[in-house]
């Protein structure tokens, strides 16, 4: 077998150096580098060897894919843990590797003899271009052994200068931060139980100043939905890597003889010419998923922000008519149907429709949006109790607690129910699968609204995964949301089970424009739950116009979330028009290549969707704020053709430019037809608008 592997895909190169019986290297992982031949690869090996310094090891650390402390490697270990008496670092020996060509895929496995311990490492470079990892240690000895650590590694280059990751909180999901990338590590952990509202998506390094459209990115990300960590560290040494895992609590992981474990997929994305193509690979990786949806996304009513806990029948049938009149199709029944529950006190965990306010069940109110044309879905929280509930009552023990004399700090007055005990999972899958067969559900709203405090979370999540896959297994044609206090529980690994993500509790638009454009670095439109909210969003009090509101859940999975019912006329028609679009647009907006340009004003946000052809492309100029200077001057549109010919014009209904202006752009009522290479690099003037105003533009090749 050769020692250096070459693999390439999608504009990205991975070189591997596989020599010795050490644990695979990364030579090279960023820009495709051509076909180099044996003799090219063998001479990066050689270009990248570091000199030897003072007070040094002899010989240089070899950074592998785990970074191995008993190596030399001074920074985090990507593997650790330790048995009764002894804490010695682990220290693999390479015993066989297998090479996947076609899926370029390399699968180690390793032995530390001494210290009773197999590896199993996988590598691959994904069709899309993204580097994925996983490791899986088993434990050979003829005692425990507490694993503490299992995280992969990638390096990057000493060019990449800055980081930048995300943060947030309950309905300001996914806000950026970006800072130097210094010496020493930069640690973004989560305790949370969850994947939590301020955990990072993506931990990325790059070249100064890098952008949506410029500079060179690498941004890792961990596909789990519990506990996790990401870092970025960079020795005095020069070496730079970005790794995560899985953050394991103490004693969470307790390997008995012969037992295994293994890591979450981590995954690595490169961007040669900014953000933009580092969130191309996620979106390309995501939607060759053989579970990925491939139906068109059906306009979804979700009753939440409409009627609250106040659910009868006369009213929500009102709102299902009012919701296909506009061009609904999903009714979604969210909290409020279930066994006591009048407020978020009590009910939770009691998953049998209240016989109070439904003496027939839900048949009639299913019944009666089946007739509209709709599907229907429901809202459950099932990893959730209330302690004011007949379960909580029956069984206290079967709340997640670390320690049965010490219950959890409530939060939204409910605890966690521990479906890692056989008996709750049991009671749990019975209930949402007899409610699956007994009424004609096809979706889910799963909702998940605390974390979990002094509790171990890895059981737990793993227990989830398992049973939104029982239940996917029967029920092929269920489709299944993850929501967590809005946008709680976003990340690959829920996405393997899952549609589509709620992407915030917060529907104020302009909220929303920002959670939008910075969870699209890992997700594609069709799976961020975007809804029209009322005129005055519930969580900020802010007032928008529908055109704003509507314009903004365009580049998402459509919904509404308002009581139409009390619309005016006017805007439930005016709701149509968008609601029309929406579907015109929904295989462009969900098969094309999203691009955000660079305006020099931070006021005016430009981002599109490009079909994969380049043959059409629709972008939103959206005013976020007033502006130092107006007008904003030309506005560049980025992702056409560069050589081909393009109709640009206003999109109706999003075609008009609510601003102080005293006259018309010439181009605005007729359009105008220039090269796509014009129009990315000179662009054209943008209209005056109001703060917290869009418009539409449309580009369609000649």
């Amino acid at each position: 077998m050769e020692d250096l592997l070459h693999f390439r895909a999608a504009g990205a190169g991975l070189v591997l150096d596989v020599s010795g019986n050490g644990l695979p290297r990364v030579v090279h992982w960023g820009a495709d580098l051509g076909e180099c031949g044996p003799g090219g690869l063998a001479g990066l090996r050689t270009a990248d060897v570091a000199q030897t310094v003072s007070n040094a090891l002899d010989e240089p650390v070899p950074l592998s894919v785990l970074p191995q402390q008993s190596a030399g490697w001074p920074g985090t270990p990507g593997v650790a843990g330790h048995r009764a008496g002894s804490a010695a670092a682990p220290a693999f020996t390479t015993r066989a590797r297998t090479v996947d060509a076609g899926q370029r895929r390399l699968t180690v496995t390793a032995v530390d003899a001494d210290g009773g311990l197999a590896l199993t490492l996988e590598t691959e470079l994904t069709g899309a271009g993204l580097v994925r990892l996983r490791a899986e240690v088993t434990n050979t000895g003829v005692d425990g052994y507490h694993l503490t650590e299992l995280a992969p590694a990638l390096p990057v280059p000493s060019h990449a200068t800055e980081i930048l990751d995300l943060t947030g909180r309950h309905l300001r999901e996914r806000a950026p931060q970006r800072h130097a990338f210094t010496l020493g590590t930069h640690l973004r952990e989560n305790r949370r139980g969850r994947t939590g509202s301020d955990a990072t998506l993506l931990q990325i390094a790059g070249t100064a100043g890098f952008g949506f459209r410029s500079g060179e990115v690498w941004g890792l990300h961990v596909a789990w939905s519990g506990n996790h960590r990401s870092l970025a560290e960079r020795t005095p040494a020069g070496q730079a890597v970005l790794a995560g895992g899985e953050l394991l609590l103490p004693g969470e992981v307790l390997l008995a003889p012969g037992e295994s474990y293994r890591s979450p997929w981590i995954y690595g994305s490169y961007g040669r010419h900014g953000l933009d193509e580092l969130a191309g690979r996620f979106h390309r990786q995501l939607r060759a998923r053989a579970t990925h949806p491939t139906s068109p996304r059906p306009v979804t009513l979700n009753t939440w922000e409409a009627v609250y806990f106040d659910q009868d029948l006369a009213t929500l049938k009102r709102l299902a008519r009012a919701a296909a009149e506009v061009g609904a199709e999903r009714f979604v029944l969210d909290d409020g149907w279930f066994k006591g529950r009048r407020d978020d006190r009590a009910g939770l965990g009691d998953w049998y429709v209240d016989p109070e306010v439904w003496p027939e069940g839900l048949h009639p109110l299913v019944d009666a949006v089946r007739g509209l044309g709709l599907r229907f879905g429901l809202w459950v929280e099932p990893e959730m109790v209330n302690p004011d509930s007949d379960l909580a009552r029956a069984h206290p023990d079967w709340i997640l607690a670390a320690s049965p004399s010490r219950m959890p700090p409530a939060s939204r007055h409910q605890q966690v129910l521990a479906l890692a005990r056989p008996e709750a999972y049991a009671y749990v899958l019975g209930r949402l699968d007899a409610l699956l067969r007994e009424y004609r559900i096809d979706y889910l709203k799963w909702d998940h609204n605390r974390d979990l405090v002094d509790a171990a979370a890895h059981a737990q999540t793993a227990a989830v995964y398992r049973l939104m896959d029982e239940l996917r297994a029967r029920h092929p044609r269920l489709e299944i949301e993850s929501c967590s206090s809005g946008g709680a529980r976003v990340d690959l690994g829920v996405l393997e089970r899952a549609d589509r993500v709620w992407t915030s509790d917060c529907l104020d638009a302009l909220e929303r424009q920002r959670i939008q454009r910075w969870t699209g670095l890992l997700l594609p439109p069709e799976l961020l739950g975007a809804h029209v909210g009322a005129p005055v969003a519930h969580t900020t009090g802010r007032a928008h116009t529908l055109d704003f509101r509507a314009g903004t859940a365009l580049f998402g999975h459509f919904g509404i979330e308002w009581d139409l019912t009390a619309a005016s006329a006017a805007e439930r028609a005016r709701l149509a028009e968008w609601v029309a679009l929406y579907k015109a647009l929904r295989p462009l907006l969900h098969g094309g290549t999203v691009v955000r340009g660079a305006h020099p004003d931070p006021a005016l946000w430009v981002h599109g969707v490009v079909a994969p052809d380049a043959g059409r492309a629709v972008f939103a100029l959206v005013q976020m704020a007033t502006s130092v200077q107006s007008p904003a001057g030309r506005v560049r549109l980025p992702g056409l053709a560069p050589d081909a010919a393009y109709h640009l014009a206003p999109l109706p209904p999003g075609d008009r430019p609510e601003g102080p202006f005293t006259s018309a752009l010439p181009w605005w009522e007729e359009g105008v037809t220039l090269p796509g290479r014009v129009l990315a690099e000179v662009g054209v003037q943008a209209p005056v608008l109001f703060p917290e105003r869009l418009v539409l533009l449309e580009a369609v090749r000649r």
